[in-house]
């Protein structure tokens, strides 16, 4: 492996909300190593506001196909090393054809990804190239792309800022809504992927378990492609008109604001439950078909429920090519009682520290 004194890092991270939060690691381990290396991120344009007020990213250049329009924000930067957290071909190729002089790819192992084309193998072989295994935890395998310059990390804490201007939206929100002394939880009924949602009924008992057990009070969250979940959701309770639906009202940096601001936040595995991670929050992910070792939160505020299965039909680099009955069944196995034993476990040690 090549010598190299970054002065440019570009770390492309294509993928959803939660990987770009699980990918944080990365540009925190950049800028602790190299504290003047400037990091620039490339992304989906989806994400971009994620990363506002990230103060170890420098700048977020958004995803085009269109070469002409990436090349000329690209090579503004002056980038000396380049990596792909995730197997994409055009990017690898668009990358090549700046002339980064360092670029890093993944390979895959333990397992299959319909990301790695034959054509992504094939230009592959130009670049440099780390193990990416499957079935291990993805956000300390997107570290090991940093080894050639010189960085190994253990450290896979997730980080996340918003603005001040965020800050107080949120706490003039709250202030007419809810007193010092309430328990917070946030619930999101649904996600991008459809084949890992739990369904609205159950959501929904398990929103009437925490304001009956508790008298918490209860936000439900999502965005425009979640109305019919939501509104399920709300329906289906029997506490419905002490739910508080915040659907679509938040930015992404408010809702960061929103996130931090929670005493537990209960979803399937989506991209807030990473956001409420990053701001401490403690958290209850229903894994679903989703590999429980892979991304999910981690550590002694964080519950997983998971189904008995012989193998996990879903995983952070094959979200694509799976069972879909065995995937199903993988989400339905799972109980509200399955739920609400983890939300009372971690309700009581919350509330005993």
């Amino acid at each position: 492996m090549p010598n190299i004194l970054p002065k440019t890092v570009l770390v492309a991270q294509l993928a959803w909300l939660g990987d770009m939060v699980c990918t944080t690691p990365v540009f925190r381990a950049i800028k602790k190593k190299y504290p003047n290396c400037r990091v620039v991120v490339l992304g989906a344009r989806r994400n971009k506001n994620i990363l506002d007020d990230n103060k170890d990213v420098d700048r977020y250049i958004e995803w085009d196909e269109d070469f002409k329009v990436l090349s000329k924000e690209i090579s503004s930067e002056k980038i000396d090393f380049a990596c792909l957290a995730t197997p994409h071909f055009l990017s690898l190729a668009y990358l090549f054809l700046l002339d980064i002089p360092s670029i890093v790819v993944p390979k895959i192992r333990g397992g299959f990804s319909p990301y790695e084309t034959k054509s992504f193998k094939i230009l592959r072989r130009l670049a440099l190239v780390i193990p990416h295994a499957m079935g291990r935890y993805a956000p300390r395998e997107y570290l090991r792309l940093l080894e050639p310059i010189d960085i190994v990390s253990e450290d896979t804490a997730k980080h996340l800022s918003f603005s001040e201007e965020a800050e107080n939206k949120i706490k003039s929100f709250l202030k007419h809504l809810v007193s010092e002394k309430d328990f917070l939880i946030a619930i999101s009924p649904s996600c991008g992927n459809k084949i890992k949602n739990w369904g609205a009924g159950r959501f929904a008992l398990v929103a009437d378990h925490l304001i009956d057990a508790f008298g918490a009070k209860v936000f439900v969250i999502g965005s425009s492609l979640d109305e019919k979940e939501v509104a399920d959701m709300i329906s289906y309770s029997s506490h419905s008109d002490k739910i508080i639906n915040v659907l679509n009202k938040f930015s992404l940096n408010e809702l960061k604001a929103f996130i931090s601001k929670l005493n537990l936040f209960i979803s399937v595995d989506t991209g807030p439950i990473y956001i409420a991670e990053a701001f401490g929050v403690p958290t209850v992910d229903i894994v679903g078909p989703m590999d429980e070792r892979e991304q999910p939160p981690i550590g002694e505020k964080h519950k997983i429920v998971v189904s008995k299965r012989t193998k996990p039909e879903l995983h952070v680099m094959n979200a694509r090519v799976y069972n879909e009955k065995e995937a199903l069944k993988q989400i339905n196995d799972i109980t509200s009682d399955m739920v609400i034993k983890e939300i009372n476990d971690i309700i009581s040690e919350i509330k005993k520290g």
